[in-house]
């Protein structure tokens, strides 16, 4: 399992940051994700893996001016 904002998602095998998101069906476009401490771009969501028991926080593209 693992932690994304107030949820608990299920966890697999090789799992990767574009897999979680599909798997929520969240349209947003995110920048970057965290996994616990460490910080990942949008380029590299599919070749990251998440570990277990991980925490994971979806941080959204801000605009402004």
């Amino acid at each position: 399992m693992i932690k994304v904002s107030d949820k608990t998602v299920t966890w697999h095998e090789g799992m990767t940051i574009s897999d979680l998101l599909s798997e929520l069906n969240d349209p947003h476009p995110y920048a970057v994700v965290r996994i616990n401490e460490k910080y990942v771009s949008r380029p590299n969501f599919d070749k990251t893996a998440i570990p277990d028991d991980s925490e994971v926080f979806l941080i959204p593209m801000i605009a402004g001016g």
